[in-house]
C-alpha cells in the first residue's frame, strides 16, 4: 500500500485500528507530519512515553504535560510544564507561556509580567501607519452609516468620532 494511503487508512480508523499495528501506525503517522493523530493514537494504546516525545518534538508541551498527569505523572507533568514555560517565552509564544505558567501555579505578578513582555513582542511586528489608515477606515464606515439617523446614540456616537477626528488631525 503507498505511503500516502496508509495515512489516510490511519487517520480514518484511528480508534478502531488493531492493536498489532498501533506501533507502526504511530510511526508512520510522525513521519507524515500527523503529529496530533500520532500523539493521540499513542497515548490511546498506553504508549505513553512515545505520546508525550511526539508531542515534546513537536513543540507542544501543553498536551504533553496534561497527557503525562492525566496518566498519573505528576513529577514528569510539572518539568513539562517548566520546559514548557521556558520554551514558549523563548519562541515569543507567550499565550502558550501563560498557559504553563498558570498550569505550575506562578504568582499573578509572574503572570502579568508574561503578559507585558507578549505585549511588546506583538507591538514590535506592528506597523502603525497601517493601524492607523484601518483605524480611519473604520471611523468612516461607521460614520456613514449613522448618515440619517437621528436618535441619541446616534448623535452621541457621530459626536465622539468628530471629536477624534479632530484630535488627530491637531496631532497629525
Amino acid at each position: 500500500m503507498p505511503f500516502d494511503q496508509k495515512v489516510s487508512y490511519l487517520v480514518e480508523n484511528l480508534s478502531g485500528l488493531p492493536d498489532d499495528l498501533a506501533e507502526d501506525g504511530v510511526e508512520i503517522l510522525v513521519k507524515a507530519g500527523e503529529t496530533e493523530y500520532a500523539a493521540l493514537l499513542a497515548r490511546d494504546r498506553g504508549m505513553i512515553d512515545k505520546a508525550i516525545a511526539i508531542l515534546v518534538d513537536a513543540g507542544d508541551f501543553l498536551w504533553a504535560a496534561l497527557i503525562a498527569k492525566n496518566a498519573g505523572l505528576q513529577g514528569l507533568s510539572e518539568n513539562l510544564y517548566r520546559d514548557g514555560l521556558q520554551y514558549y517565552i523563548e519562541m515569543e509564544m507567550f499565550g502558550r507561556a501563560i498557559s504553563a505558567a498558570s498550569a505550575l501555579g506562578l504568582s499573578a505578578d509572574e503572570i502579568d509580567a508574561l503578559y507585558r513582555r507578549g505585549i511588546a513582542s506583538e507591538i514590535r511586528g506592528v506597523d502603525l501607519n497601517h493601524s492607523r489608515d484601518m483605524i480611519d477606515c473604520a471611523m468612516q464606515s461607521l460614520n456613514m452609516s449613522l448618515i440619517g439617523r437621528d436618535d441619541e446614540l446616534s448623535r452621541q456616537v457621530m459626536k465622539a468620532l468628530n471629536n477624534e477626528q479632530e484630535k488627530r488631525g491637531r496631532e497629525q
